[in-house]
């Protein structure tokens, strides 16, 4: 059985509680990867949710292998501070945030790469505590929040990772923003109790209006 993720470098206090995706949340995830795919003779199509399947050659246009996908992915991430950057307003309303609530980040990303990840956002004054699993996101919101009794939010592109937070911190308020509006039209309705945010001013006033009211 995997260790539980260490949580002991995550410093909350009484205030409310922010938990935050990375990806196509805070920086920008599917147009800097199309540019990547682009840049090894690979393109990005938005016909459908997905990335398998949608990843192409560029002089066929056939889909390229499930396991080129991975490695793909893989090399991104591993040059992941030269193609993301941060999304619009999302540094501004997180530091604004910042003033009322604690913020903590928390990423689908293999453990590998969180020291990477940790100097990119740092690099964009991103400060705040990074957590990066690839377990399931409720158990560990449920383990942040751990009974503390002030407002708590949750905001994440994917609706499996929403759901899973719904189940596990059902306070919790859930947010559902994807930066890329190409893929976002392409997304399932993440479902009833969830607000939808078409950008970071709108997550701030989903977010104020339940939290800080």
């Amino acid at each position: 059985m995997a260790e539980p993720l260490d949580l002991n470098h995550v410093r909350l206090t009484n205030r409310p509680l922010i938990v935050c995706d990375i990806d196509e949340v805070v920086l920008e995830f599917l147009t800097p990867f199309r540019d990547f795919l682009r840049s090894r003779g690979h393109d990005l199509l938005p016909r459908s949710f997905r990335l398998h399947g949608n990843i192409v050659h560029l002089d066929s246009g056939e889909a390229i292998a499930d396991d080129l996908v991975s490695a793909l992915q893989e090399e991104f991430f591993l040059r992941q501070a030269e193609w993301q950057m941060p999304a619009e307003l999302a540094v501004e309303t997180l530091a604004e945030l910042a003033g009322e609530a604690d913020i903590v980040f928390l990423t689908a990303m293999p453990p590998r790469h969180a020291t990477v990840r940790r100097a990119l956002l740092d690099r964009f004054r991103l400060d705040y505590p990074l957590l990066a699993s690839e377990e399931a996101k409720g158990p560990i919101v449920k383990r942040l929040q751990a009974g503390r009794g002030v407002p708590f939010a949750f905001i994440d592109d994917i609706w499996r990772n929403l759901h899973s937070v719904r189940e596990h911190a059902p306070d919790c308020l859930l947010v559902n923003l994807m930066v890329n509006a190409d893929f976002r039209a392409l997304a399932p309705d993440p479902g009833e109790g969830i607000s939808k945010a078409g950008d970071w001013t709108d997550v701030a006033r989903i977010v104020r209006a339940h939290m800080f009211r």
